[in-house]
């Protein structure tokens, strides 16, 4: 004959304090707990998410622009500068870490500045704007060009173009550029046309980017949601991806060029 009797100490559920909070018996089988896994990670992602909430991420702000900004270049052989365009057709270069505008043009386009980009080369100090103004205009930042306040600097060169612009990327190594608008032209510096125009479909073209590995491919975006690659040695479309959402803006990853 087999008696079983049910033993547990007090202390097991008995609060020390009244502060204490209450002790409950759990069964710890996992059967009786299947979705403890889920739980536990769905706690984890939670934290994690508060943490980052939490972290402080913002630095500074840079004002003194009186517009929206449009567009906005980092140079990768300077890193304490950045360079800014407004929707009023104003263009800032900032110091970051001094948190200030070192070189200002007021009235750079008649209208939005919608691209930037700087010359490559750490000896060069040049960078280059596009606008819907229809023009593309290159900039020194250099002291001698450093303009007081209300007053703008003069260009170093202006090339016209047909229509209005939305996008303007330089290449690598040669001095040659290319901007995006209903379609992709590419400019050589020391002629006042482009040297070659391409295109494959698209009404216009939101931004253009060139791979600075394969320095040969040139990448678009469209408002008809696609992504196009070009050949520069040949001057015809390479690919053509359609996304399922619209494609705003296009980057090359850094770690992998070909990406």
């Amino acid at each position: 004959m087999k008696v079983k009797t049910l033993s547990r100490s007090t202390t097991d559920f008995t609060r020390e304090t009244k502060s204490d909070i209450q002790k409950l018996p759990r069964n710890i089988d996992p059967e009786l707990h299947p979705l403890e896994r889920a739980r536990e990670y769905k706690r984890a992602l939670n934290a994690a998410k508060v943490e980052r909430m939490f972290a402080k991420p913002f630095l500074a702000s840079l004002s003194g622009h009186i517009d929206g900004i449009y567009s906005m270049a980092k140079n990768p052989w300077d890193l304490d500068s950045i360079i800014t365009g407004s929707g009023d057709g104003e263009l800032r270069m900032w110091s970051l870490t001094n948190q200030e505008t070192v070189w200002r043009a007021p009235e750079a386009h008649r209208g939005i500045v919608k691209g930037v980009c700087n010359v490559p080369g750490g000896e060069s100090d040049r960078f280059l704007s596009v606008g819907t103004d229809k023009t593309v205009k290159v900039w020194s930042r250099s002291e001698s060009a450093v303009a007081a306040d209300g007053t703008t600097p003069e260009t170093l060169a202006t090339y016209n173009g047909k229509h209005a612009f939305s996008g303007i990327d330089h290449h690598r190594h040669r001095p040659m550029f290319a901007t995006s608008s209903s379609l992709v032209e590419v400019w050589d510096v020391e002629r006042s046309e482009p040297v070659a125009n391409l295109t494959w479909g698209a009404d216009t073209i939101n931004t253009v980017s060139m791979n600075q590995a394969e320095v040969n491919v040139l990448a678009s975006c469209g408002t008809d949601r696609s992504i196009i690659l070009y050949d520069l040695r040949t001057s015809s479309p390479l690919a053509k991806l359609v996304m399922t959402l619209s494609t705003n803006a296009i980057t090359w990853n850094p770690m992998e060029p070909f990406v």
